[in-house]
């Protein structure tokens, strides 16, 4: 299992026995999350309330992760669940990108431990994964993700126009991206800002 280590923050991945941490931070955060994320599929399990579509989910990563096509995370702080760092749509080939998602209680909101979860991310993207670029969309009206990004001065890249269904609008995404040379560039920066 893969577990990264930041300054305060630990990644791994979710297991079962996550789910009543997990289940308890989502219902708090409903009102935080949901307007950010797609819509849930009509007749599908509910993740937040069924253990066993939970228990699917964190199959569902785990074959990802053998594939080599994802890698979500669970981010905890203090050994305490406090949000999710994904990434995911791993491509190789002539693109060797891949594209990250991230939430966070909002208890734990505005401490950091987002933007250093992403450059703990990146260290692994980079460096252990050898990819190229990593992407991250964010709805332009979404102000506290947007914030991640700019404190860690990832590239803008423009406007993608009805870019990705959210809770069920095609939502306008701006692009983020960083890649490998930018990273090499950059690495000793992030890091001793936000891990070391």
């Amino acid at each position: 299992m893969t577990t990264l280590f930041g300054r305060r923050v630990l990644l791994r991945p979710l297991e079962v026995a996550d789910f009543k941490a997990w289940r308890e931070v989502r219902r708090r955060n409903v009102e935080w999350l949901t307007k950010w994320e797609p819509a849930r599929v009509p007749g599908q399990p509910d993740v937040v309330e069924s253990k066993d579509a939970f228990a699917a989910r964190c199959s569902a990563r785990q074959r990802e992760r053998q594939l080599g096509t994802g890698f979500g995370f669970g981010i905890f702080v203090n050994g305490e669940f406090a949000g999710e760092i994904n990434l995911s749509s791993v491509q190789r080939g002539p693109f060797q990108s891949a594209y990250v998602g991230y939430w966070i209680d909002q208890k734990h909101a505005g401490n950091g431990y987002v933007p250093e979860s992403l450059v703990v991310l990146a260290r692994f993207v980079f460096e252990d994964l050898h990819l190229h670029r990593m992407q991250i969309a964010i709805i332009p009206r979404n102000h506290a993700s947007r914030r991640v990004v700019e404190k860690l001065k990832i590239r803008d890249e423009g406007i993608a126009l009805r870019y990705l269904e959210i809770n069920g609008v095609w939502e306008d995404h701006i692009r983020y991206a960083i890649t490998a040379e930018e990273w090499w560039e950059r690495r000793d920066e992030l890091l001793a800002e936000w891990v070391e």
